[in-house]
């Protein structure tokens, strides 16, 4: 079997074709998207109709599942999370802010996978900034006030208690059964430049959002640096907007991006499959 590895015409990702997800996949092939998704940090597979088994393995394909906090997985699985909307819904869109995948956790995981169930004609598209880019032109004054600096990490704006998708949230009516906790005010350092465990290749890790503070910094001057940080590295010309199709598989770099989730469809059901890669 061949496949076809097209690129999106974009800074980077790909469509990959010529495979049938729903059946086994070679060593070789296997080898072969690997490769593909260090080089383009994103690949889209279209076309494919495939189960929760079928998700699960192909996830297994390039790492253990990671751990997914704080969001319940769907019924019978312990590895799949419904990235899912209701038409009527009126809490705010989820994930609608740049971020990287639980970089709060000791060990982020490498990638995440989203298969495409139910989706709007119009709008849901999911936005990707090139950390790799942003770092490599990064002025350099801005670069020498974060090398070897540490950022710290947490989820407590987003899932504890008091935080985004806390008791508020719950009560205004998500469908996705999000768990706050207090467990997210829980902390973890990570550098603000980390080389990619395969490729050695070095990206910014994280922005604003799940970084609370830098390291050794005021909280003033931290979110001062922070915020300028954000506005570089989510610039234009380091993205890539991808438009969702049913029965797309998506799966992207953890390690080399931010991503975010836009709305636009409003009246509509959205329902999405999501498995995360654990870093090995």
């Amino acid at each position: 079997m061949s496949i076809e590895i097209s690129p999106s015409g974009q800074p980077f990702a790909a469509s990959v074709t010529g495979l049938d997800l729903s059946q086994p996949v070679s060593p070789d092939l296997v080898q072969e998207i690997r490769n593909a998704w260090l080089k383009h940090h994103v690949l889209a597979f279209p076309r494919q109709s495939i189960s929760d088994d079928d998700l699960e393995r192909f996830t297994r394909l390039f790492g253990p599942f990671g751990d997914d906090p704080f969001i319940a997985p769907i019924p019978g699985r312990k590895h799949i999370i419904a990235v899912k909307r209701a038409a009527d819904e009126t809490a705010p869109i989820f994930a609608e802010t740049w971020h990287t995948d639980w970089s709060f956790q000791a060990t982020p995981p490498a990638g995440t996978c989203l298969y495409g169930i139910t989706i709007p004609p119009e709008g849901g598209d999911t936005l990707f900034a090139n950390q790799h880019l942003a770092l490599e032109q990064m002025p350099d004054s801005l670069r020498h006030r974060i090398e070897g600096r540490y950022a710290i990490h947490s989820a407590r704006n987003a899932y504890a208690p008091s935080g985004a998708y806390g008791e508020s949230d719950r009560a205004a009516g998500r469908s996705m059964d999000i768990r706050p906790s207090a467990d997210a005010d829980a902390t973890q350092r990570h550098p603000l430049i980390k080389p990619h465990p395969e490729t050695g290749r070095d990206a910014l890790f994280g922005c604003a959002g799940y970084i609370i503070g830098i390291e050794g910094m005021d909280p003033a001057e931290s979110w001062d640096l922070l915020s300028e940080i954000y506005r570089w590295q989510t610039q234009p010309q380091f993205q890539y907007r991808h438009k969702w199709q049913s029965e797309m598989l998506l799966m992207w770099d953890n390690r080399s991006l931010l991503h975010m989730a836009t709305g636009g469809y409003k009246g509509y059901d959205r329902l999405l499959h999501r498995t995360t890669i654990g870093s090995t």
